[in-house]
């Protein structure tokens, strides 16, 4: 699902909500965790899953193709952990096992 799907799909679910408001709200919030994350935050969603940003310290990497040694700078990567809910319904099981 692509983030205009998403706006769609909630729209079609609130009849009584403008296409345009929707959009404006899912771009809100990931704007919000997005900006969140930059300043170092941790986006805790209950259920859902929490986002966190991960520091790589800069290494000695390899390019594959020639095996060159390269330098690959320090970073900053976002990293995601689910929720214990959302854990639950991924693996629910239907009872035919």
């Amino acid at each position: 699902m692509i983030k205009s799907e998403l706006v769609q799909h909630i729209a079609t679910q609130n009849p009584h909500l403008y296409q345009r408001d929707v959009e404006n709200i899912v771009n809100a919030i990931l704007n919000e965790i997005t900006e969140a994350l930059a300043r170092g935050d941790r986006v805790e969603l209950r259920g859902f899953g929490a986002f966190s940003v991960k520091h790589r310290p800069a290494r000695t990497g390899r390019n594959p193709r020639t095996g060159a040694h390269v330098s690959v700078e320090e970073k900053c990567v976002p990293f995601f952990k689910t929720g214990k809910e959302m854990r639950e319904r991924l693996n629910k099981t239907d009872g035919a096992g």
